[in-house]
């Protein structure tokens, strides 16, 4: 008989992490293991770790949807669970409870050994290029992470603005592209729907002499035809994000496509919904002739890690993805995960701390 039961973990953060939502120094994991009594050594993880400010699960009293997902499943008494009925088992307004227990069941089918997928990044075989992550604060602070990225290898970075003056933000662009021109570096931004609809075209083209290969929801969410507008009109391809979050009718989503025509979606599968959440949106978007990339949310390694698995099981040719969040914390669960060179490896054979 399958049992589920759930854990804690308070993440702390080397450094407040600014976006335009805020600063955070805390964010809060909550770990499924899922165990079979047959074979109650082999556990399988999964991370619900919804994030402040962006997850539809982010609620006072998300620690009783945890409980009640427990509660319900331990009296379904099964002795098996397929992906499909795990994913029925939890509404898609709670959508990183949704991936934790998909993660937990896909880890348990493998045996209990964090290996998710057979697939060349799984198995040890290659690494996933990503991009090295920038995080708001004042200049100086933002100069150092740049320079440390740019010497750590990475051919790609991405900015989080929004936060600092326009006119100071613009100039740290000039500083990366006085070091690094775009034969060099990939360069992308994200402005996590800080710009007013009214200026956002300005900015945008402002921005464009920097040589940008996108930037994230330029504004905020639920502005489509403005949206749709600016992906017409910008001179900076246009990435959504934080528009695909609490989007779950397919319907929707295909109307979404349709009528904004972006040119990037950006996937977060603790936002989305999960492992077939986010399979879903990858095929909408190749049918709709939309680029893609994947990216944590700032879980611990164990979230961490399902989000990179599940990533290699796409061929994204060199593309770099959103993965690089794993070194965040003090206090993170300990993983056979590394990056070298602007890519991010996994070791099967290394050790995992339990959570």
């Amino acid at each position: 008989m399958l049992v589920l039961s759930s854990q804690r973990r308070a993440l702390r953060f080397n450094f407040p992490a600014r976006t335009s939502h805020g600063a955070l120094t805390e964010h809060v994991a909550t770990y499924l293991l899922l165990h079979d009594t047959r074979q109650p050594e082999v556990v399988g993880w999964g991370e619900a770790a919804p994030l402040a400010g962006l997850s539809p699960d982010y609620l006072p009293g998300f620690e009783q949807h945890v409980a009640a997902l427990c509660q319900r499943l331990n009296e379904l008494q099964l002795t098996a669970l397929p992906l499909e009925q795990a994913a029925e088992l939890v509404p898609a307004h709670l959508p990183a409870l949704r991936f934790a227990l998909e993660t937990a069941v896909l880890d348990l089918a493998g045996g209990g050994r964090h290996q998710l997928y057979a697939n060349a990044f799984s198995t040890g075989q290659a690494g996933i290029p990503i991009n090295g992550l920038v995080w708001m604060g004042d200049a100086a602070f933002m100069r150092e992470q740049i320079r440390q990225k740019l010497a750590a290898g990475y051919s790609c970075l991405k900015l989080k603005i929004g936060s600092l003056d326009f006119d100071t933000e613009l100039q740290l662009l000039a500083e990366i592209r006085a070091e690094a021109g775009p034969d060099r570096l990939v360069l992308r931004v994200d402005a996590n729907g800080a710009f007013a609809p009214a200026e956002a075209l300005g900015k945008l083209e402002r921005l464009a002499r920097f040589d940008l290969h996108s930037i994230e929801q330029p504004i905020r969410a639920g502005q489509w035809t403005a949206l749709a507008q600016l992906c017409r009109q910008s001179p900076v391809p246009i990435a959504l994000d934080e528009e695909l979050i609490g989007l779950t009718d397919p319907a929707q989503q295909e109307a979404l496509l349709a009528e904004v025509r972006p040119p990037y979606l950006v996937l977060k599968p603790t936002l989305l919904g999960g492992h077939a959440a986010s399979r879903r949106w990858i095929a909408l978007a190749e049918a709709a002739g939309a680029n893609w990339w994947v990216t944590s949310a700032l879980e611990s390694n164990v979230g961490l890690n399902a989000v990179a698995q599940l990533t290699g099981e796409y061929d994204v040719d060199g593309f770099a993805q959103g993965l690089g969040t794993g070194q965040l914390y003090f206090n993170n669960v300990a993983a056979p995960l590394h990056i070298a060179e602007g890519a991010l490896h996994y070791d099967p054979a290394g050790a995992w701390e339990a959570p």
